[in-house]
């Protein structure tokens, strides 16, 4: 190879089939896919993003609570909590000097 062209051509020939070879071995195309989805370490991490996004929804809920004005908070109670404590009775003179 004394031509400089044909230097030229087998440098860049190289440096593509480099850049190939890299991207082929990056791809790891020998893994198998169910392997990585049964590896312990992933499956952990997949229950604990589960358990934290769980949280960070009740966090929300708590947020929006609080942000409320304190009648809107009784409003929006389900109705087991809102009538959960009887009113308190007058005492029957009471009632009747009141009125």
């Amino acid at each position: 190879m004394t031509s400089h062209h044909g230097r030229l051509y087998a440098l860049a020939a190289s440096i593509l089939l480099f850049f190939v070879a890299w991207a082929v071995v990056a791809a790891h195309p020998w893994a198998a896919p169910e392997a990585a989805a049964r590896d312990p370490r992933l499956v952990a991490l997949a229950q604990r993003e589960q358990r934290l996004r769980n949280e960070a929804g009740l966090v929300q809920r708590v947020v929006v609570h609080r942000s409320q004005p304190p009648d809107a908070r009784r409003r929006n109670r389900p109705s087991s909590r809102r009538c959960s404590r009887p009113r308190p009775q007058r005492h029957p003179r009471a009632a009747a000097s009141a009125s």
